[in-house]
């Protein structure tokens, strides 16, 4: 492991070391050897980008408890892996997916995200300028964010062993004192919300690989949603739970709440937010929006005492503008989730069995 902790932007040097430059113009099984090859693509690609203050490169990041202890008591750490196909979508690009993903993840537990980490498996023949406009992306949307990436990781694989680039990103966050969210805190009486269209990451990955040709180019949704959390979770500190809505969509999320908490949940179509194009590719295709993949989408459940504060706090904020509250807990039917259709129905949504689009985070 190579540690991105700790070294400067421009190249310049502690007096000891010079920031190395990779030659070639594509990734080589030498570039994941561990010698001066991988040491100058480390060099020119991840620490350029990370740019990150000097100090000597360590296995491993390292923090003073001190400072992690003013934002709270308790840890939060995560780890995902990302595989999406294509490495470049509307919206965003696998590297913006990985942050943004890693940051969520710690934010909808009630933390502040403090720390990531960057692992990359590299395939041989990968253009190095895709490596390299990766990391940008990654840097960018860590500084934007206020999170830092400390610490990471390069391995090589040849020709064949993966599709081009997987990232693994894992998060060190604290969660603030006096909250306290959990998927078995549903209550009855509960409102459901979301902050905004549903499924457009999944649409979004399905047209980049061409397998559809909309008229309306619709962009991922791709975002931290650390910053909304915060107006939220200031606004209503009594909020139950929280989950960004990723793969599954929104109905795995409701079906792991009502299983968790043994209640049942009650969604009514009309006000479930999904644009129209996304809706209308479903039909032609067969697929559910319930369940495609959002990356910038959060469900959350608070109580119902609290509701209208919750929905203007999401609204308030620029990504929460389209936000809904699209349901409730209900007392019936514990541990399924029904939705009332717009023909005046209902109807079981199950947990979906399998994936309905592979790759897609």
């Amino acid at each position: 492991m190579i540690s991105t902790h700790g070294v400067t932007s421009n190249g310049a040097t502690n007096g000891t070391r010079t920031r190395g430059r990779v030659r070639g113009n594509t990734v080589t099984l030498a570039h994941g050897g561990g010698g001066k090859a991988m040491h100058d693509l480390i060099d020119d690609v991840f620490l350029e980008a990370f740019d990150q203050s000097l100090a000597p490169l360590e296995d491993q990041a390292r923090f003073q408890l001190a400072d992690l202890a003013l934002h709270g008591d308790r840890l939060a750490f995560t780890t995902d892996s990302y595989v999406v196909k294509p490495l470049d979508f509307p919206g965003g690009n696998i590297g913006k997916l990985a942050i943004c993903g890693t940051i969520n993840d710690l934010a909808v537990g009630g933390a502040i995200p403090l720390y990531l980490s960057c692992a990359v498996i590299v395939e041989e023949g990968l253009p190095i300028d895709t490596l390299r406009q990766v990391a940008h992306t990654m840097a960018v949307t860590a500084r934007d964010a206020g999170v830092k990436v400390v610490t990471g990781d390069t391995k090589v694989v040849e020709r064949g062993a993966c599709d081009k680039l997987f990232i693994n990103t894992s998060g060190v966050g604290v969660i603030r004192t006096g909250i306290n969210l959990g998927i078995d805190h549903a209550q009855v009486g509960d409102v459901i919300l979301v902050n905004g269209l549903l499924g457009d990451h999944g649409a979004a990955i399905l047209n980049a690989r061409g397998d559809m040709a909309l008229t309306t180019p619709i962009e991922s949704d791709c975002a931290a949603l650390h910053t909304l959390i915060d107006t939220l979770l200031a606004a209503v500190p009594e909020t139950r739970f929280l989950r960004d809505a990723t793969r599954g969509g929104l109905a795995t999320v409701l079906n792991e709440i009502a299983e968790a908490s043994q209640v049942g949940i009650e969604i009514v179509e009309e006000c479930t937010p999904i644009r129209a194009e996304v809706k209308g590719f479903c039909e032609i295709l067969g697929l559910d929006p319930l369940y495609l993949a959002n990356e910038g989408k959060l469900v959350c459940v608070v109580p119902g005492a609290h509701a209208k504060t919750a929905l203007a706090a999401l609204k308030s904020h620029p990504l929460g503008t389209g936000a809904a509250i699209i349901g409730d807990v209900t007392e019936h039917r514990a541990g399924r989730v029904v939705m009332k259709t717009v023909f005046g129905g209902r109807r079981i949504v199950d947990m979906l069995v399998g994936e309905q689009l592979p790759r897609i985070c």
